[in-house]
């Protein structure tokens, strides 16, 4: 009887503690994504979060970019996944929604006003009635090069196809590799080659919309020259491109091993980073008989956050996704994330990394469009103009 009762007397003062304590832990939110370079600086940014959310801790766990689709993809048929899903653009993400029944309809979130509607069409059904990912930011293509070989060498930024290869001529000729970019993961000499250059070939949006109309084929004649004008690109790669991936390309200019790197303006942390020479860029060349003023460039909308419809904690998701809408998080991830340009319409501070401000400079000085697939064209099979392109791209490249 006396052991009861001191059994009775232990818990009476045990489980009190163990329920305040039970009550202090945080949320703990799981957030996927396929930006492996990231963890540091959204650590920066989970950590002004999370300061003015206690009970929630988010944990950023990315994934290899080539294998992000496929593995969300399977976690969501199976009613799993991360709390959050880092959500690509358009087709990719609608699937997600329609079609897995993966991510939760957000469209009354709080903030959502913050975006324009094209921001958010990049993440919403094509009627634009639900919303399902809330908007990031944008990245912009363009060449990234070692200011110091063109200084030495006295040469300046190419406006057109032929001053591009004169570039690479003269680079080429003080056994320098002029490009970084090669075609083991085929994706980087589609998205760095291809998609850099058809806006300047093709007219760009224009082009873009008569495609989504049917008034335009893959198969026209500016389609063909981009894509000449990429394969010419070949003699100019590092030797051996057939074999080296995306991730060595990213070692191979910041360590002085090539000149010039085709690029999307999300390389600019990792230069940052590694690089201990100077950086500038150049926007898209044009082919010569195109007036180099009238020019394009590619200002994708490229990243956004959902809800996984499955989360165990949806009311700590949705207070999260509405700290991506506001003004403090939208200078935070253009603080930390420099050459990602937030889509929400708020007053920023102009960006204090070169690079960045000279990608961003060139919305004042060209028309701005998207990669050509990622919107409805990559949505039937075997017609998957971003697939087929994809898949075929390093054939042509090794000849």
């Amino acid at each position: 009887m006396k052991r009861l009762v001191l059994l009775m007397l232990v818990l009476m003062l045990v489980l009190p503690v163990m329920a305040v304590q039970a009550q202090d832990d945080p949320v703990v939110l799981v957030m996927g994504s396929w930006r492996t370079e990231d963890i540091e600086q959204w650590g920066a940014m989970i950590e002004i979060f999370e300061a003015e959310n206690p009970n929630i801790e988010i944990r950023f766990e990315p994934t290899l970019n080539t294998e992000y689709n496929t593995q969300i993809q399977t976690l969501l048929s199976a009613g799993e996944g991360p709390d959050l899903i880092t959500c690509r653009p358009f087709d990719t993400s609608m699937l997600w929604y329609t079609e897995l029944g993966g991510l939760a309809d957000i469209s009354d979130l709080p903030g959502l006003e913050n975006f324009s509607d094209v921001a958010l069409g990049a993440w919403a059904t094509d009627d634009g009635s639900v919303v399902y990912c809330v908007p990031m930011a944008t990245v912009i293509h363009g060449f990234i090069y070692n200011k110091d070989i063109f200084d030495d060498l006295g040469l300046e930024e190419p406006r057109t196809e032929s001053e591009f290869f004169a570039v690479l001529d003269a680079i080429q000729a003080e056994d320098i590799t002029p490009l970084a970019i090669a075609t083991k993961d085929s994706w980087a000499i589609t998205t760095m080659g291809f998609n850099n250059l058809w806006p300047n070939f093709c007219d760009g949006e224009n082009t873009r919309l008569a495609m989504l109309s049917g008034e335009a084929k893959h198969t026209d004649q500016c389609f063909i020259d981009t894509f000449a004008s990429v394969q010419r690109w070949a003699p100019y790669m590092p030797e051996g491109f057939q074999s080296i991936g995306y991730a060595d390309t990213q070692q191979l200019f910041p360590l002085e091993m090539a000149a010039i790197y085709p690029a999307g303006s999300w390389e600019i942390p990792l230069f940052n980073s590694l690089a201990e020479f100077n950086m500038d860029a150049f926007r898209p060349y044009q082919p010569d008989d195109r007036d180099p003023e009238d020019c394009w460039i590619d200002d994708h909308v490229d990243i956004a956050v959902g809800m996984n419809v499955n989360t165990e904690h949806p009311e700590e998701a949705r207070i999260f996704l509405e700290w991506l809408t506001t003004q403090e998080f939208a200078q935070a991830f253009f603080d930390n994330q420099p050459g990602f340009f937030p889509l929400g319409l708020h007053e920023l501070a102009p960006p204090e990394d070169p690079l960045a401000a000279a990608f961003l400079s060139w919305r004042s000085e060209c028309g701005s469009t998207i990669r050509l697939w990622d919107q409805r064209l990559r949505r039937n099979g075997e017609h998957d103009g971003y697939a087929v392109t994809r898949d075929n791209f390093p054939l042509l490249m090794n000849g």
